[in-house]
């Protein structure tokens, strides 16, 4: 049973990451591979996250699977879900997107993992590979959002931890010309 893991810091505080995360239906927002989604059966029109609720997406090659959501946390910062159907090589799929707060910088830890079976074991590698990729990506550019929606809150012209004075503070952010 293959796990595949991958892990980051997020240049913002835990609740604001958390608040883009926890809506079920909002991977479109913040994820690139994917490009629209909808939830079957929402338990109310607001839903954002009721625990058994299927989101049906399409991803950027224009395929569509379907997962649900089967925890999660506004305490621990965490959501976890399964996948129901896919065109990937793979089944008993759970996965869990965590984010805890680094109370030194005012960032985030955020760990997405996934275990499951392959269907075809000459490909289990490559769909590892696959799940990898599609972590990576995704906090990758969760945190360009989050980044970009600091910056112009703070309206400080800096790229990092908002002390005003871009590069006095060694947060490695960059001043806007």
């Amino acid at each position: 049973m293959p796990r595949v893991y991958y892990s980051t810091i997020l240049s913002s505080p835990v609740e604001e990451a958390w608040e883009v995360v926890r809506d079920f239906n909002g991977l479109p927002k913040w994820h690139p591979g994917i490009t629209a989604s909808e939830l079957e059966d929402a338990c109310s029109p607001d839903c954002e996250a009721c625990i058994g609720s299927v989101r049906h997406f399409q991803l950027a090659n224009g395929e569509w699977m379907r997962e649900q959501l089967l925890s999660l946390s506004d305490l621990d910062f965490s959501v976890s879900y399964t996948i129901l159907e896919t065109g990937m090589k793979l089944k008993n799929y759970v996965a869990t997107l965590k984010l805890t707060p680094v109370t030194a910088t005012d960032e985030t830890f955020a760990e997405w993992e996934a275990v499951f079976d392959a269907t075809d074991p000459a490909s289990e590698e490559e769909t590892a590979e696959i799940v990898h990729g599609v972590f990576a990506e995704g906090l990758e550019n969760l945190d360009d959002i989050l980044l970009e929606a600091y910056e112009e809150d703070s309206g400080d012209g800096c790229g990092g931890c908002g002390s005003g004075g871009c590069g006095s503070c060694g947060c490695g952010g960059e001043e806007d010309e």
